[in-house]
């Protein structure tokens, strides 16, 4: 099977694409600035709201934000230092333990979800234009 050669408007696109996805990431950092998270926390507490209670671990974590296990329980320590989330015992495995969100890590996260959806709406249509620039 040949491969097709990418084109100057292909490299556009793919350039454009990844500008819009830059784009999207500095208003993502911006607004967890704002209510004095980092990017990171930001993300675990979204990983572990969107979580089933039972996989909503540190290991978890690791996985969704693509980090060493090790550097995942740092984060979770800090955001339980915060007042974000709480760790309780696994009922399977007294090992491993649950993370939960406090009542405060969801006012937050809410109020930090609404505006991100907004913002992903309004990209919508550039970001869907873009997506077919790229089908080849």
């Amino acid at each position: 099977m040949a491969v097709r050669q990418l084109t100057d408007a292909d490299y556009a696109a793919l350039a454009n694409f990844r500008h819009s996805l830059r784009q999207f990431l500095a208003f993502s950092e911006s607004k967890a600035d704002e209510v004095g998270l980092t990017p990171r926390q930001h993300q675990a507490l979204l990983a572990i709201r969107a979580a089933a209670p039972e996989t909503a671990t540190i290991g978890y974590v690791a996985d969704r934000l693509i980090l060493k296990p090790h550097s995942a329980s740092g984060l979770v320590d800090r955001l339980e230092a915060l007042g974000l989330l709480v760790r309780r015992p696994s009922p399977q495995d007294r090992r491993q333990a649950r993370l939960e969100l406090t009542d405060k890590a969801h006012d937050l996260l809410a109020a930090l979800s609404i505006t991100h959806r907004e913002e992903i709406q309004r990209l919508r249509p550039m970001l869907l234009d873009l997506l077919g620039q790229l089908q080849g």
